[in-house]
C-alpha cells in the first residue's frame, strides 16, 4: 500500500508523528496529511494554481495526477485543463497550467518531502491541515492563495486564540518612540483578551511579542522559513518562549531558508489570520505597508499609529493615513475598536481595497519572478540554472529568461560554474552604463 506513491512503511509513521493523535490513523487521511505536506513543498505560498488543483481534486488527487502526468508538460496541461473544465465548468487556460506544471517539477521529489516530515518529527514540528479542528477559519478568506498546511512549532490549541487576534507589525528599526507605543498596544491588547500576531522581526514584532508574553497573553509569532530553525537567530530565546505559551506557525516545511519573496507572502498570513492589522512604525517602503495592503484587499480593518512629522520611520504610516482607508490609532482602545467596528465596515472603505497610489514601489530585487530568483542566488557560491529553479519554485526557462534581464541591469553575473548575485557597487556601474 503507498500513500501518493510512497510507501505506507516510510510515510505512515513520518505523517502519524507529526499529526494530532490518531488524526493520521485511517490510510485515506494520511494521504491527505502527506499530499498537503507534499503540495507545501512543491509550490511557493500564495500559488493559486496549485490551491485551483488542490480545492477541485484534493490534495492527493492533484498530487498523483501531476505525478502520473509525467514530464510532458503541454500534455500534462491540456489533461488538467480538460478536466478543470469538466469538474467546474472553467479552467485557467492551457498555458497558465503549462507554466505551473514547469514550475513544480524542479521540485517533484518524494525524498524531499519524507527528509522535511523527518525534520519535522526531530524539532518537534506539528502538521496542521484544514480537516483539523485547530486550523485557523478566517485562512479561507485567501481562497485558492490559502496555505496548503501549516507548520506549527509550540501548542497546537494555541491556534484557536487567532479567532480573536490582532496583528500589530512595524519597522525593523524601530525607534524609542515606536517602541513605547508598541509596548503600550500590546500590553493593552493582550490585558483586553487579544491574542498578539507579528512576524518575530527585529524591532516593532519582537516587541509585540515580549510584550503580550509580559501581560501574561496569549502571541503567535508567523514565520517566513522552516521551523526547524528559528529567524532571525538573535531572537531564538524569545521564540523559545512564544513557542512554550503560544505557537510559532509557518506555511513552508523544515529546511526551507527565508527569503524576500516569501517575507512578502508570509505578510498576507499576518493579514489573514487576524480580525485586524495595527502599524506602528514603517518607512516609505516597508514590509509592514505590504502586511496592511494584504488586510485592505481582505476586507480587514487596518491600524495605523502617527509617528512625528520628521521621522523617516513614520513615512510609510503617514502616507497610508493620507492614501488608504485606514483609522488612526493611538492607543489600546482605539485598537481594540477596530475589531468592533469590523461587521460594520467602518474601518475600511467600499470596497476594502487599498488604493493603487498606496502600494509600495516594488524594486526588481523585493517583487515577482526576479525576487524570487535573486533570493536564489549567492554573492560567493555560483549556482546552476537547475539550483536556482529548484530553490525559487520557478521554471528552468523562466530562470533562464529572468537571469538573462537581471544581468543586462547588472543584478546577477554568469561564471563558468553558474550564476552569482552582483554586488551593489556591479550594479551601480551597470545603471551608469
Amino acid at each position: 500500500m503507498s500513500i501518493a506513491g510512497v510507501d505506507d512503511d516510510v510515510a505512515g509513521p513520518l505523517v502519524r508523528a507529526v499529526s494530532a493523535p490518531g488524526a493520521a490513523a485511517a490510510p485515506d487521511e494520511a494521504a491527505e496529511r502527506f499530499a498537503r505536506a507534499a503540495w507545501s513543498h512543491l509550490a511557493e505560498p500564495g500559488d493559486a494554481l496549485s490551491g485551483l488543483l488542490v480545492q477541485v481534486f484534493g490534495a492527493p488527487g492533484a498530487l498523483e495526477r501531476l505525478v502520473r502526468l509525467g514530464d510532458d508538460e503541454k500534455r500534462a496541461a491540456r489533461e488538467l485543463s480538460a478536466e478543470l473544465t469538466e469538474a467546474t465548468g472553467d479552467s485557467p487556460g492551457v498555458e497558465l497550467l503549462r507554466e505551473a506544471v514547469l514550475r513544480w517539477r524542479p521540485r517533484r521529489s518524494s525524498r524531499q518531502v519524507i527528509r522535511a516530515l523527518s525534520q519535522a518529527q526531530r524539532f518537534g514540528v506539528q502538521l496542521v491541515v484544514p480537516s483539523d479542528p485547530e486550523w485557523p477559519a478566517l485562512l479561507g478568506d485567501l481562497g485558492a492563495h490559502a496555505p496548503h498546511a501549516l507548520w506549527l512549532r509550540g501548542r497546537r490549541e494555541a491556534l484557536h486564540v487567532l479567532e480573536n487576534s490582532i496583528a500589530i507589525v512595524g519597522a525593523r528599526a524601530a525607534t524609542g518612540y515606536g517602541e513605547h507605543v508598541a509596548v503600550e498596544l500590546a500590553s493593552g491588547l493582550a490585558d483586553r483578551g487579544f491574542a498578539i500576531v507579528s512576524g518575530a522581526a527585529y524591532g516593532i514584532d519582537g516587541i509585540a511579542h515580549r510584550s503580550a508574553l509580559a501581560s501574561a497573553g496569549d502571541t503567535i509569532a508567523v514565520l517566513a522559513g522552516g521551523l526547524d530553525r528559528f529567524y532571525p537567530s538573535g531572537h531564538e530565546a524569545l521564540l523559545t518562549r512564544v513557542i512554550e505559551r503560544g505557537a510559532a506557525i509557518a506555511e513552508v516545511p523544515c529546511g526551507t531558508a527565508p527569503t524576500r519573496w516569501r517575507f512578502l507572502q508570509r505578510n498576507r498570513l499576518i493579514a489573514a489570520a487576524t480580525r485586524a492589522t495595527v502599524v506602528v512604525e514603517a518607512g516609505w517602503r516597508s514590509g509592514s505597508l505590504n502586511t496592511a495592503h494584504h488586510a485592505l484587499a481582505l476586507g480587514r480593518p487596518v491600524g495605523v499609529v502617527p509617528g512625528p512629522v520628521t521621522s523617516s520611520a513614520s513615512a510609510g504610516c503617514h502616507r497610508l493615513l493620507r492614501e488608504a482607508p485606514v483609522v488612526c490609532v493611538t492607543n489600546p482602545g482605539e485598537a481594540a475598536e477596530l475589531v468592533a467596528d469590523e461587521s460594520t465596515g467602518a474601518a475600511r472603505g467600499a470596497s476594502g481595497a487599498p488604493s493603487s497610489s498606496a502600494a509600495a514601489e516594488a524594486a526588481p530585487e523585493s517583487s515577482g519572478v526576479a525576487a524570487r530568483v535573486l533570493d536564489a542566488l549567492s554573492e560567493r557560491s555560483p549556482r546552476t540554472i537547475d539550483n536556482v529553479a529548484a530553490a525559487a519554485g520557478l521554471a528552468v526557462d523562466e530562470v533562464r529568461a529572468t537571469l538573462g534581464l537581471l544581468d543586462l541591469d547588472g543584478w546577477v553575473r554568469e561564471r563558468p560554474t553558474g550564476w552569482l548575485k552582483a554586488a551593489a557597487n556591479r550594479r551601480e556601474a551597470a545603471r551608469a552604463d
